[in-house]
Protein backbone atom coordinates (compact mmCIF):
# COMPACT_ATOMS: atom_id res chain seq x y z
CA UNK A 1 0.00 0.00 0.00
CA UNK A 2 0.89 3.63 -1.06
CA UNK A 3 0.04 6.15 1.54
CA UNK A 4 1.52 9.08 1.30
CA UNK A 5 0.93 12.68 3.26
CA UNK A 6 1.48 15.81 1.57
CA UNK A 7 1.91 19.52 4.20
CA UNK A 8 2.56 22.90 3.14
CA UNK A 9 3.35 24.68 6.12
CA UNK A 10 1.68 27.70 4.64
CA UNK A 11 -1.79 27.11 4.78
CA UNK A 12 -1.10 24.26 7.75
CA UNK A 13 -2.93 22.07 4.68
CA UNK A 14 -2.39 18.12 4.58
CA UNK A 15 -3.53 15.90 1.54
CA UNK A 16 -2.95 12.66 0.48
CA UNK A 17 -2.21 9.82 -2.16
CA UNK A 18 -3.17 6.53 -1.48
CA UNK A 19 -2.40 3.81 -4.00
CA UNK A 20 -2.25 -0.08 -4.51
CA UNK A 21 0.87 -1.67 -5.33
CA UNK A 22 -0.66 -4.84 -6.84
CA UNK A 23 -3.35 -3.31 -9.30
CA UNK A 24 -1.52 0.25 -9.79
CA UNK A 25 -5.07 2.40 -9.04
CA UNK A 26 -5.10 5.19 -6.76
CA UNK A 27 -7.17 8.37 -5.34
CA UNK A 28 -5.87 11.49 -3.95
CA UNK A 29 -7.97 12.78 -0.98
CA UNK A 30 -7.81 16.59 -0.57
CA UNK A 31 -5.75 17.95 -2.80
CA UNK A 32 -4.18 21.29 -3.64
CA UNK A 33 -4.52 23.19 -6.86
CA UNK A 34 -1.11 22.73 -8.14
CA UNK A 35 -1.00 19.58 -8.82
CA UNK A 36 2.74 18.63 -9.89
CA UNK A 37 3.52 16.54 -6.85
CA UNK A 38 0.52 14.20 -7.20
CA UNK A 39 0.63 13.34 -10.83
CA UNK A 40 5.05 12.81 -10.18
CA UNK A 41 4.63 10.44 -6.96
CA UNK A 42 2.11 8.66 -9.35
CA UNK A 43 4.37 8.18 -12.00
CA UNK A 44 7.01 6.75 -9.88
CA UNK A 45 5.06 4.00 -8.01
CA UNK A 46 3.19 3.15 -11.21
CA UNK A 47 0.24 4.23 -10.26
CA UNK A 48 -3.14 5.80 -12.10
CA UNK A 49 -5.51 8.28 -10.08
CA UNK A 50 -8.88 7.27 -10.82
CA UNK A 51 -10.64 9.42 -7.63
CA UNK A 52 -10.41 12.44 -6.15
CA UNK A 53 -12.23 12.54 -2.33
CA UNK A 54 -12.60 16.06 -1.09
CA UNK A 55 -13.64 15.10 2.51
CA UNK A 56 -16.04 18.83 2.56
CA UNK A 57 -16.26 21.36 1.07
CA UNK A 58 -12.90 23.55 2.09
CA UNK A 59 -13.15 27.35 3.26
CA UNK A 60 -9.38 27.88 3.55
CA UNK A 61 -8.18 26.79 0.22
CA UNK A 62 -9.28 26.11 -3.46
CA UNK A 63 -9.32 22.65 -3.89
CA UNK A 64 -7.56 20.74 -6.81
CA UNK A 65 -10.19 18.41 -7.99
CA UNK A 66 -10.83 20.29 -11.26
CA UNK A 67 -7.18 20.05 -12.13
CA UNK A 68 -6.74 16.09 -11.37
CA UNK A 69 -10.01 15.27 -13.94
CA UNK A 70 -8.71 17.37 -15.94
CA UNK A 71 -4.99 15.94 -16.23
CA UNK A 72 -6.11 12.25 -15.31
CA UNK A 73 -10.01 11.80 -15.76
CA UNK A 74 -10.43 10.79 -12.19
CA UNK A 75 -14.12 10.86 -10.86
CA UNK A 76 -14.73 13.40 -7.79
CA UNK A 77 -16.50 11.75 -4.80
CA UNK A 78 -17.81 14.09 -1.57
CA UNK A 79 -20.33 13.15 0.56
CA UNK A 80 -23.88 12.46 0.19
CA UNK A 81 -24.96 16.13 1.30
CA UNK A 82 -22.72 17.63 -1.11
CA UNK A 83 -24.63 19.39 -4.21
CA UNK A 84 -22.17 20.45 -6.78
CA UNK A 85 -22.02 22.22 -10.38
CA UNK A 86 -20.24 19.72 -11.44
CA UNK A 87 -20.62 15.48 -11.39
CA UNK A 88 -19.71 13.82 -8.45
CA UNK A 89 -19.98 10.58 -6.88
CA UNK A 90 -21.88 10.57 -3.46
CA UNK A 91 -20.37 8.50 -0.89
CA UNK A 92 -22.44 7.17 1.28
CA UNK A 93 -21.54 6.28 4.76
CA UNK A 94 -20.16 2.32 5.12
CA UNK A 95 -19.64 2.54 1.59
CA UNK A 96 -16.65 0.50 0.67
CA UNK A 97 -14.32 1.09 -2.19
CA UNK A 98 -11.67 -1.03 -3.53
CA UNK A 99 -8.31 -0.50 -5.48
CA UNK A 100 -7.28 -4.20 -5.50
CA UNK A 101 -5.89 -5.39 -1.84
CA UNK A 102 -6.62 -1.69 -0.60
CA UNK A 103 -10.08 -0.79 0.70
CA UNK A 104 -11.05 2.26 1.93
CA UNK A 105 -14.56 2.50 3.84
CA UNK A 106 -16.36 5.54 3.93
CA UNK A 107 -17.24 7.35 7.37
CA UNK A 108 -20.04 10.26 7.46
CA UNK A 109 -19.08 12.49 10.07
CA UNK A 110 -20.47 15.76 9.83
CA UNK A 111 -19.85 18.57 12.32
CA UNK A 112 -17.02 20.77 10.37
CA UNK A 113 -19.77 20.50 8.20
CA UNK A 114 -22.84 18.52 6.94
CA UNK A 115 -21.04 17.12 3.86
CA UNK A 116 -17.58 15.71 5.87
CA UNK A 117 -16.69 12.32 5.89
CA UNK A 118 -13.57 10.63 6.79
CA UNK A 119 -11.94 7.82 4.52
CA UNK A 120 -10.69 4.69 6.53
CA UNK A 121 -8.19 2.64 5.45
CA UNK A 122 -7.39 -1.20 4.76
CA UNK A 123 -4.48 -3.07 3.01
CA UNK A 124 -6.80 -5.71 2.98
CA UNK A 125 -10.65 -5.82 2.63
CA UNK A 126 -10.36 -8.17 5.88
CA UNK A 127 -8.21 -6.66 8.15
CA UNK A 128 -8.18 -3.91 10.78
CA UNK A 129 -8.31 -0.36 9.68
CA UNK A 130 -4.33 1.52 9.55
CA UNK A 131 -5.70 4.94 8.93
CA UNK A 132 -8.40 7.07 8.94
CA UNK A 133 -8.24 10.58 7.01
CA UNK A 134 -10.05 12.66 8.89
CA UNK A 135 -10.25 15.85 6.85
CA UNK A 136 -11.71 18.57 9.20
CA UNK A 137 -13.50 16.16 11.82
CA UNK A 138 -10.85 15.19 14.26
CA UNK A 139 -7.64 17.10 14.13
CA UNK A 140 -4.50 16.14 16.09
CA UNK A 141 -5.06 17.97 19.60
CA UNK A 142 -8.43 19.26 18.77
CA UNK A 143 -11.74 18.79 16.36
CA UNK A 144 -13.06 20.56 13.42
CA UNK A 145 -14.86 24.29 14.17
CA UNK A 146 -18.63 24.40 13.29
CA UNK A 147 -19.44 27.83 12.63
CA UNK A 148 -18.22 27.84 9.11
CA UNK A 149 -21.38 27.03 8.05
CA UNK A 150 -20.49 26.16 4.31
CA UNK A 151 -23.89 24.94 3.40
CA UNK A 152 -25.80 27.51 4.73
CA UNK A 153 -28.73 25.53 6.26
CA UNK A 154 -27.75 24.77 9.35
CA UNK A 155 -27.06 26.98 12.72
CA UNK A 156 -23.82 26.52 14.80
CA UNK A 157 -25.19 24.56 17.35
CA UNK A 158 -26.69 21.63 14.95
CA UNK A 159 -23.40 21.03 13.67
CA UNK A 160 -21.41 20.93 17.06
CA UNK A 161 -23.74 18.64 18.17
CA UNK A 162 -23.52 16.76 14.95
CA UNK A 163 -19.58 16.95 15.78
CA UNK A 164 -20.46 15.30 19.63
CA UNK A 165 -21.84 12.58 18.03
CA UNK A 166 -19.00 12.22 14.93
CA UNK A 167 -16.29 11.97 17.57
CA UNK A 168 -17.91 10.10 20.25
CA UNK A 169 -20.20 7.60 18.32
CA UNK A 170 -17.25 7.41 15.09
CA UNK A 171 -14.33 8.12 15.34
CA UNK A 172 -13.10 7.14 19.07
CA UNK A 173 -15.05 3.94 18.54
CA UNK A 174 -11.85 3.10 15.97
CA UNK A 175 -9.35 1.07 17.68
CA UNK A 176 -6.49 2.28 19.35
CA UNK A 177 -3.86 1.80 17.01
CA UNK A 178 -5.32 3.41 14.42
CA UNK A 179 -3.39 6.39 12.31
CA UNK A 180 -5.39 9.36 12.28
CA UNK A 181 -4.51 11.78 9.49
CA UNK A 182 -6.51 15.22 9.19
CA UNK A 183 -6.61 17.64 6.70
CA UNK A 184 -4.76 20.31 8.89
CA UNK A 185 -1.98 21.01 11.15
CA UNK A 186 -0.87 24.04 13.88
CA UNK A 187 -1.81 27.91 12.79
CA UNK A 188 -5.03 26.30 10.82
CA UNK A 189 -8.15 28.53 11.15
CA UNK A 190 -10.38 26.15 11.06
CA UNK A 191 -9.84 25.20 14.98
CA UNK A 192 -8.40 26.34 18.05
CA UNK A 193 -5.72 24.26 19.52
CA UNK A 194 -4.18 22.03 16.81
CA UNK A 195 -0.48 20.11 17.35
CA UNK A 196 2.21 20.78 14.96
CA UNK A 197 2.46 16.72 14.97
CA UNK A 198 1.31 15.34 11.65
CA UNK A 199 -0.20 12.11 12.72
CA UNK A 200 -1.14 10.21 15.61
CA UNK A 201 -3.64 7.49 16.52
CA UNK A 202 -6.66 7.10 18.02
CA UNK A 203 -5.18 6.19 21.33
CA UNK A 204 -3.08 8.71 21.46
CA UNK A 205 -6.54 11.26 20.66
CA UNK A 206 -8.21 9.34 23.10
CA UNK A 207 -5.43 10.28 25.93
CA UNK A 208 -4.53 13.71 25.10
CA UNK A 209 -7.07 15.31 23.06
CA UNK A 210 -8.84 17.74 24.92
CA UNK A 211 -11.91 17.79 22.69
CA UNK A 212 -12.37 14.12 22.82
CA UNK A 213 -12.31 13.57 26.50
CA UNK A 214 -16.08 12.86 28.28
CA UNK A 215 -18.55 15.18 28.70
CA UNK A 216 -21.71 16.08 27.92
CA UNK A 217 -23.28 16.94 24.55
CA UNK A 218 -23.48 20.83 26.40
CA UNK A 219 -20.49 21.23 27.58
CA UNK A 220 -18.88 20.27 24.02
CA UNK A 221 -21.04 22.58 22.46
CA UNK A 222 -19.83 25.41 24.52
CA UNK A 223 -16.81 24.33 24.29
CA UNK A 224 -16.43 24.31 20.54
CA UNK A 225 -18.54 27.55 19.92
CA UNK A 226 -15.95 29.44 22.35
CA UNK A 227 -12.81 31.01 21.43
CA UNK A 228 -12.75 30.33 17.53
CA UNK A 229 -9.90 32.23 15.56
CA UNK A 230 -11.93 35.12 13.87
CA UNK A 231 -12.08 33.74 9.60
CA UNK A 232 -10.64 35.21 6.80
CA UNK A 233 -13.32 36.89 4.24
CA UNK A 234 -12.01 34.96 1.81
CA UNK A 235 -13.34 31.77 3.78
CA UNK A 236 -16.57 31.98 2.25
CA UNK A 237 -15.60 32.96 -1.42
CA UNK A 238 -13.17 29.33 -1.48
CA UNK A 239 -15.95 27.80 -0.07
CA UNK A 240 -18.42 28.62 -2.91
CA UNK A 241 -15.84 28.22 -5.23
CA UNK A 242 -15.01 24.82 -4.34
CA UNK A 243 -18.92 24.06 -5.41
CA UNK A 244 -18.86 25.70 -8.98
CA UNK A 245 -16.94 25.01 -12.23
CA UNK A 246 -14.19 27.96 -11.93
CA UNK A 247 -10.88 28.29 -14.09
CA UNK A 248 -8.55 25.53 -13.65
CA UNK A 249 -4.63 26.39 -12.14
CA UNK A 250 -1.89 26.63 -15.01
CA UNK A 251 0.37 24.61 -13.88
CA UNK A 252 3.37 26.04 -14.86
CA UNK A 253 2.32 29.89 -15.42
CA UNK A 254 4.51 32.48 -14.73
CA UNK A 255 4.27 35.94 -13.10
CA UNK A 256 5.58 38.97 -14.84
CA UNK A 257 8.01 41.70 -14.05
CA UNK A 258 7.15 45.20 -13.39
CA UNK A 259 8.65 48.09 -14.56
CA UNK A 260 9.14 51.14 -11.60
CA UNK A 261 6.05 53.41 -14.18
CA UNK A 262 4.11 50.05 -13.97
CA UNK A 263 4.13 50.02 -10.23
CA UNK A 264 3.49 53.27 -9.82
CA UNK A 265 0.31 52.92 -11.97
CA UNK A 266 -1.11 50.08 -10.36
CA UNK A 267 -0.27 52.29 -7.13
CA UNK A 268 -2.57 55.18 -8.03
CA UNK A 269 -4.96 53.08 -10.08
CA UNK A 270 -5.62 51.55 -6.40
CA UNK A 271 -4.47 47.93 -7.25
CA UNK A 272 -3.56 45.98 -3.82
CA UNK A 273 0.25 45.66 -3.47
CA UNK A 274 1.52 43.76 -1.16
CA UNK A 275 5.10 43.80 0.07
CA UNK A 276 6.38 40.39 0.86
CA UNK A 277 9.35 41.43 2.79
CA UNK A 278 10.20 40.81 6.34
CA UNK A 279 8.87 43.17 8.79
CA UNK A 280 11.95 45.06 9.48
CA UNK A 281 12.98 45.96 6.13
CA UNK A 282 9.58 46.86 5.12
CA UNK A 283 9.70 49.12 8.18
CA UNK A 284 12.86 51.00 7.06
CA UNK A 285 11.57 51.71 3.75
CA UNK A 286 8.58 50.32 1.54
CA UNK A 287 6.17 52.28 -1.05
CA UNK A 288 3.53 54.02 -0.13
CA UNK A 289 0.37 52.43 -0.15
CA UNK A 290 1.95 48.46 0.40
CA UNK A 291 0.77 46.58 2.61
CA UNK A 292 3.04 44.38 4.13
CA UNK A 293 2.61 40.42 4.48
CA UNK A 294 6.16 39.14 5.26
CA UNK A 295 6.60 36.04 2.85
CA UNK A 296 8.49 34.22 6.54
CA UNK A 297 4.55 33.91 8.16
CA UNK A 298 1.06 32.86 6.75
CA UNK A 299 1.34 34.77 3.76
CA UNK A 300 -1.30 33.20 1.86
CA UNK A 301 -4.43 33.30 4.51
CA UNK A 302 -2.88 37.23 5.57
CA UNK A 303 -3.26 38.21 1.97
CA UNK A 304 -6.88 36.78 2.09
CA UNK A 305 -7.33 39.11 4.53
CA UNK A 306 -6.04 42.63 3.56
CA UNK A 307 -7.60 42.01 -0.48
CA UNK A 308 -10.42 40.30 -1.79
CA UNK A 309 -10.60 37.39 -4.40
CA UNK A 310 -10.53 38.39 -7.67
CA UNK A 311 -9.19 41.76 -6.91
CA UNK A 312 -5.14 42.54 -9.00
CA UNK A 313 -2.70 42.06 -6.84
CA UNK A 314 1.09 43.67 -7.31
CA UNK A 315 3.82 41.92 -5.77
CA UNK A 316 7.06 43.35 -4.09
CA UNK A 317 9.24 40.49 -2.97
CA UNK A 318 13.47 39.48 -2.56
CA UNK A 319 14.99 37.97 -5.28
CA UNK A 320 13.72 34.61 -6.66
CA UNK A 321 10.27 34.48 -4.19
CA UNK A 322 7.93 36.34 -6.48
CA UNK A 323 6.42 33.05 -8.34
CA UNK A 324 6.14 31.29 -5.09
CA UNK A 325 4.45 33.70 -3.60
CA UNK A 326 2.19 34.03 -6.77
CA UNK A 327 1.59 30.35 -6.56
CA UNK A 328 0.65 30.75 -2.31
CA UNK A 329 -1.70 33.25 -3.40
CA UNK A 330 -2.82 31.15 -6.13
CA UNK A 331 -3.99 28.05 -3.41
CA UNK A 332 -6.54 30.37 -2.27
CA UNK A 333 -7.97 31.45 -5.24
CA UNK A 334 -6.45 34.68 -5.27
CA UNK A 335 -5.14 34.07 -9.21
CA UNK A 336 -4.54 38.18 -9.99
CA UNK A 337 -1.25 38.31 -9.38
CA UNK A 338 -0.53 41.31 -12.45
CA UNK A 339 3.48 41.71 -11.70
CA UNK A 340 6.15 41.99 -9.29
CA UNK A 341 8.89 43.80 -8.51
CA UNK A 342 12.23 42.74 -6.55
CA UNK A 343 13.55 44.40 -3.70
CA UNK A 344 16.75 43.56 -2.10
CA UNK A 345 17.95 42.55 1.91
CA UNK A 346 19.41 46.21 1.19
CA UNK A 347 15.84 48.13 0.75
CA UNK A 348 16.62 49.90 -2.15
CA UNK A 349 13.77 50.57 -4.39
CA UNK A 350 14.54 52.15 -8.04
CA UNK A 351 15.33 55.93 -8.72
CA UNK A 352 11.53 56.41 -10.05
CA UNK A 353 10.48 55.50 -7.25
CA UNK A 354 11.56 57.07 -4.93
CA UNK A 355 9.74 60.08 -3.67
CA UNK A 356 7.08 56.89 -2.63
CA UNK A 357 9.87 55.44 -0.10
CA UNK A 358 8.69 56.13 3.37
CA UNK A 359 8.95 54.30 6.77
CA UNK A 360 6.66 52.58 9.12
CA UNK A 361 7.10 53.76 12.46
CA UNK A 362 6.90 50.96 15.22
CA UNK A 363 6.56 51.87 19.04
CA UNK A 364 8.60 50.19 22.60
CA UNK A 365 6.17 49.54 25.14
CA UNK A 366 7.91 52.45 27.50
CA UNK A 367 6.32 54.93 24.69
CA UNK A 368 2.82 53.15 24.29
CA UNK A 369 2.29 53.13 28.39
CA UNK A 370 3.18 56.92 28.40
CA UNK A 371 0.93 57.20 25.50
CA UNK A 372 -2.08 55.06 27.67
CA UNK A 373 -1.49 57.16 30.79
CA UNK A 374 -2.42 60.68 29.42
CA UNK A 375 -5.47 58.49 26.61
CA UNK A 376 -3.34 60.26 23.94
CA UNK A 377 -3.77 56.89 21.76
CA UNK A 378 -5.91 54.75 20.38
CA UNK A 379 -5.12 51.20 20.70
CA UNK A 380 -6.33 48.00 18.56
CA UNK A 381 -5.53 44.62 19.46
CA UNK A 382 -5.95 42.28 16.29
CA UNK A 383 -5.33 39.47 18.41
CA UNK A 384 -7.87 36.42 17.17
CA UNK A 385 -10.51 35.72 20.17
CA UNK A 386 -8.74 32.94 21.94
CA UNK A 387 -5.67 35.01 22.25
CA UNK A 388 -7.94 37.97 23.65
CA UNK A 389 -9.52 35.71 26.33
CA UNK A 390 -5.99 34.95 27.86
CA UNK A 391 -5.47 38.94 28.34
CA UNK A 392 -5.22 42.32 26.84
CA UNK A 393 -3.75 45.38 27.28
CA UNK A 394 -6.47 47.80 29.34
CA UNK A 395 -7.82 50.38 27.08
CA UNK A 396 -7.59 49.01 24.14
CA UNK A 397 -10.13 47.62 21.25
CA UNK A 398 -10.71 44.42 19.97
CA UNK A 399 -10.35 43.98 16.06
CA UNK A 400 -9.23 40.71 15.09
CA UNK A 401 -6.97 41.11 11.72
CA UNK A 402 -9.17 39.18 9.90
CA UNK A 403 -12.03 41.42 10.22
CA UNK A 404 -10.35 44.23 10.20
CA UNK A 405 -10.29 45.03 6.31
CA UNK A 406 -14.16 45.38 6.93
CA UNK A 407 -14.64 47.02 10.22
CA UNK A 408 -12.33 49.84 9.69
CA UNK A 409 -15.22 52.26 10.11
CA UNK A 410 -15.08 51.34 13.58
CA UNK A 411 -11.54 52.54 14.36
CA UNK A 412 -11.51 56.49 15.48
CA UNK A 413 -9.16 58.46 14.29
CA UNK A 414 -9.65 61.72 16.81
CA UNK A 415 -5.76 60.31 18.20
CA UNK A 416 -3.00 58.74 17.28
CA UNK A 417 -3.10 55.05 16.57
CA UNK A 418 -1.12 52.29 17.82
CA UNK A 419 -2.04 48.39 16.41
CA UNK A 420 -0.53 45.63 18.64
CA UNK A 421 -0.61 41.77 18.14
CA UNK A 422 0.98 38.70 20.01
CA UNK A 423 4.94 39.46 18.65
CA UNK A 424 4.89 41.74 15.67
CA UNK A 425 4.36 40.41 12.89
CA UNK A 426 0.49 40.71 11.97
CA UNK A 427 0.25 44.19 13.55
CA UNK A 428 2.76 44.76 10.48
CA UNK A 429 0.28 43.77 8.46
CA UNK A 430 -2.43 45.44 9.80
CA UNK A 431 -0.68 49.18 10.48
CA UNK A 432 0.12 48.95 6.55
CA UNK A 433 -3.46 48.65 5.85
CA UNK A 434 -4.54 50.81 7.77
CA UNK A 435 -2.05 53.42 6.14
CA UNK A 436 -3.02 51.97 2.97
CA UNK A 437 -6.29 53.30 3.59
CA UNK A 438 -5.83 56.50 4.45
CA UNK A 439 -5.47 56.38 8.26
CA UNK A 440 -3.15 58.88 9.59
CA UNK A 441 -0.39 59.03 12.39
CA UNK A 442 -0.55 54.70 12.52
CA UNK A 443 2.27 52.73 13.94
CA UNK A 444 2.78 49.47 15.77
CA UNK A 445 3.98 48.09 18.76
CA UNK A 446 7.70 46.11 19.23
CA UNK A 447 7.35 42.87 20.22
CA UNK A 448 3.82 43.00 20.57
CA UNK A 449 1.53 41.94 23.60
CA UNK A 450 4.52 39.63 24.55
CA UNK A 451 6.96 42.65 25.04
CA UNK A 452 4.09 44.37 26.97
CA UNK A 453 3.60 41.44 29.46
CA UNK A 454 7.36 41.18 29.87
CA UNK A 455 7.51 44.52 30.94
CA UNK A 456 4.60 44.72 33.33
CA UNK A 457 5.65 41.65 34.63
CA UNK A 458 6.37 41.63 38.72
CA UNK A 459 9.28 39.76 40.33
Amino acid sequence: MILEQYYIECLSHASYLIGDESTGRAIVVDPRRDITEYLADARKHGLTIEGVINTHFHADFVSGHLELVDATGAWIGFGEAADTEYPIRRLADGERLSLGQVDLEILSTPGHTWESISVLVRERADSEPSAVLTGDSLFIGDVGRPDLVNMGDSSTDALARAMFHTIHDKLMKLPDHVLVMPAHGAGSSCGKNLSTELTSTIGEQRASNPSVQPMSEDAFVSMLTHGQPAAPAYFTSDAAMNKRVHPLLQQDRTVPAMAPQQLRAALDAGVRVVDARGVDDFAEGHLRGSVNVGFDGRFAETVGMVAAVGDPIALITYPGEEEQAALRMARIGLDNAIGYLNVGHDGRFPADLADLVQTAPRIAVTELDAMLTVKGVTLIDIRNPGEREAGGIPGSIHIPLAQLRNRMSEVPTDKPIVVHCAGGWRSSVAASLLRANGFRKVSDLLGGYAAWVDAHATV
